[in-house]
């Protein structure tokens, strides 16, 4: 009997001593995390990751690795994602493009982008903008440059980031509204669709507003209006598409962290815990601001919701359009 008492009291503090799932998740990170982006250096989403990165690693103790992997429209970086371990080493900064747009141009994702990944948070939201060079096309608002389009059928092309690209999305929305027909020319990523509109090969788009800023402050675009439903807090003297005559018109985007399916909820949690102490943090938000963005740390549904909404919006438009990534 006092041996079998023994073994049990053995076996009971060997239990209390052994870490629970619960908290040994707590633990967590213990090594340095991954933090894909599907994007090219020096984009607005790349901002993004840089600037918060270093916040994460001194409020987690950990390296957080800026890994940019762009092509394809993100699918690149999202895949790479997709295909890693849910440990809680690997992360996917996401947005509009990669995560939403793709589902409605892509026959051939091996994954189903409302599921695929585990919402974490909602990083920055902002709105595109329509814009043009104004030495090729001199016109001061929306309507000044449907006019003239109009009155020239064909002759004039827009640029954009690719096929499927947010600033090709924008503006087949924008034609679809107006019956408009301008030639679509694709350049790689948002700084060749940037330099087209600069030197007047193509001038005229819709970008991220993140994305065109430098050039909008250096006088060499015009912003004739933005795509949200409200006017940008840093540009407040610039109209909204809905302002300028298309009631409803609404293109946004965002970045948000993503974690692979599957990976514990407690690390989640922890993430999601320190990235609602960003909002607090008054120096980061003016950077962003200033890029041309506002910082909306969200809830996990808030993201899955902002997910959804946009793949339901651009799969109606890719199918009334016949658009498909090539």
């Amino acid at each position: 009997m006092f041996q079998r008492r023994t073994g049990l009291g053995l076996i009971a503090g060997a239990l209390l001593a052994a870490p629970t799932p619960a908290l040994a998740q707590t633990a967590w990170p213990t090594r340095p995390i991954r933090l894909i982006v599907p994007d090219t250096p020096g984009t607005g989403n790349d901002t993004t990751a840089r600037l918060i990165a270093p916040l994460l690693e001194a409020a987690l103790g950990q390296p957080w690795i800026v890994e940019n992997r762009p092509g394809a429209g993100g699918r690149i970086g999202v895949e790479a994602a997709f295909r890693a371990a849910p440990d809680g080493t690997t992360f996917l900064l996401g947005n509009a493009g990669s995560n939403g747009i793709n589902a409605a141009i892509y026959r051939d994702l091996p994954y189903d982008l409302l599921t695929a990944f585990d919402p974490v948070s909602l990083l920055v939201v902002g709105p595109n903008t329509l814009f043009v060079n104004p030495r090729v096309l001199p016109v001061a608002s929306v309507a000044e440059l449907i006019a003239l389009v109009r009155a020239r059928p064909g002759a004039l092309s827009y640029a954009s980031a690719g096929i499927g690209s947010s600033a090709h999305m924008s503006m087949e929305l924008f034609r679809s509204r107006t019956g408009l027909d301008i030639q679509h020319v694709p350049y790689r990523g948002a700084a060749g669709l940037a330099q087209a509109v600069v030197t007047g090969e193509a001038p005229l788009a819709f970008a991220n507003l993140v994305n065109i800023m430098p050039q909008a402050r250096a006088g060499e675009v015009r912003l004739l209006a933005v795509t949200s439903r409200s006017r940008d807090p840093g540009l407040p003297e610039i109209p909204t598409m809905e302002e300028a005559g298309l009631p409803g018109f609404e293109t946004l985007a965002w970045n948000a962290i993503l974690a692979p399916r599957g990976m514990p909820v407690a690390i989640r949690e922890r993430l999601g815990a320190e990235l609602a102490k960003l909002r607090g943090d008054a120096t980061l938000a003016e950077r962003i601001r200033n890029l041309g963005g506002t910082l909306v740390v969200s809830t996990p549904a808030e993201l899955q919701a902002r997910i959804a909404a946009d793949i339901g919006q651009w799969r109606r438009l890719a199918q009334a359009a016949n658009i498909q990534a090539q």
